[in-house]
């Protein structure tokens, strides 16, 4: 089968940072999946393993972790899906990854492709929405509201840090439609902040710029919830100060430096790290969760409730195209999702 992975840590501009594969199809066993990948989609996790984790001395190691696909075989103990379903999902961290064109995943984080997406635009879905939904839902506890109920913004003040990212636009899409949260999020570009209010944004406001002001000429008494996707060590002084007395704070970005959580003391903030592989990493009880919510996601977007956040399709998954979009995640200039279909 065709993959593309790489041999050693490289810069994305060496022609070698990642390489077109020949290699074997994986066999089904247990509860995995062997899935004809049809779609994936790259995420800065891609850049970050590509950069600072290297393969076993002469082995590829293949990245890739959202994925659509069609299930071509099961494992012995498989109950969820069957040959033939179409399905999207997000896979494990520890094993190989979506760029090939078989791959094998667990059931247990698998859900069923929304029918009304085509294969590319569903790609852009698993893993932001398994991280947004985690961070909103699972970490900081905020209500659901049923879909259709409307967002009154009563709830709270939602601040997304970096909201025209992969995660911020669908975490964006889950506040303002399923909770009663005022979602405030921030962008520096014309065309990010249009995305943003696109995406369902009551607010934008712009991260280069001082953001306790801003926040509170919104919000007086200051936001009550922040989700801090990027550059979270230089905007954690001017967060601590923003938020609400016993407001909390999620992230998922790796500082550069260490942040002073004592800063959140006097108000007791909570802080909650959201990591959407620690389900599968530990195999715990509850794995079965990601499957439950990407089959939530699925209906919510049939239902017109949320949308697809891919922006461009890349072409053919190849070392080339990879690189590509390897390189604008990097730039930091990424707005929703890049995508790459069939091999």
């Amino acid at each position: 089968m065709k993959a593309v992975g790489y041999y050693q840590n490289q810069a994305i501009d060496q022609a070698d940072s990642l390489v077109d594969l020949e290699l074997p199809i994986p066999v089904a066993t247990g509860r995995d999946l062997l899935v004809r990948v049809e779609a994936v989609s790259v995420n800065p996790v891609d850049t970050k393993v590509r950069r600072n984790a290297a393969p076993v001395e002469g082995t590829a190691r293949i990245l890739g972790w959202d994925a659509v696909g069609t299930v071509v075989a099961i494992g012995p103990e498989v109950t969820l899906f069957k040959a033939g379903d179409t399905v999207f999902y997000a896979g494990a961290l520890e094993r190989p990854g979506t760029n090939a064109e078989f791959h094998l995943v667990d059931e247990r984080l698998v859900g069923p492709k929304p029918a009304s997406l085509t294969m590319a635009e569903a790609a852009a879905l698993p893993l932001t929405s398994i991280t947004a939904w985690e961070m909103l839902f699972d970490r900081m506890g905020v209500a659901r509201l049923p879909a259709g109920a409307g967002n009154d913004g009563t709830a709270g003040v939602l601040l997304i840090v970096g909201g025209a990212g992969g995660v911020g636009s669908i975490a964006t899409q889950l506040a303002r439609e399923l909770t009663g949260l005022t979602v405030i999020a921030t962008a520096s570009r014309p065309e990010t902040r249009a995305w943003s209010l696109a995406m369902g944004a009551h607010h934008v406001i712009d991260h280069r710029q001082p953001l306790e002001p801003q926040v509170r000429a919104i919000a007086p008494g200051g936001a009550t919830h922040v989700m801090s996707l990027t550059a979270t060590e230089q905007h954690f002084p001017a967060i601590a100060a923003l938020m609400a007395p016993q407001g909390k704070l999620a992230l998922i970005d790796d500082p550069a430096q260490p942040v002073d959580i004592t800063l959140l003391k006097r108000k007791s903030i909570s802080l909650h790290w959201e990591f959407m592989y620690t389900r599968s990493m530990f195999q715990t009880p509850d794995m079965i969760a990601q499957h439950e919510l990407l089959r939530e996601v699925s209906r919510l977007v049939d239902a017109g409730v949320l949308r697809t956040t891919m922006t461009q399709d890349l072409g053919g998954v190849s070392a080339a195209n990879l690189r590509r979009a390897h390189a604008v995640v990097e730039s930091g200039t990424a707005r929703g999702k890049l995508v790459l279909s069939g091999f």
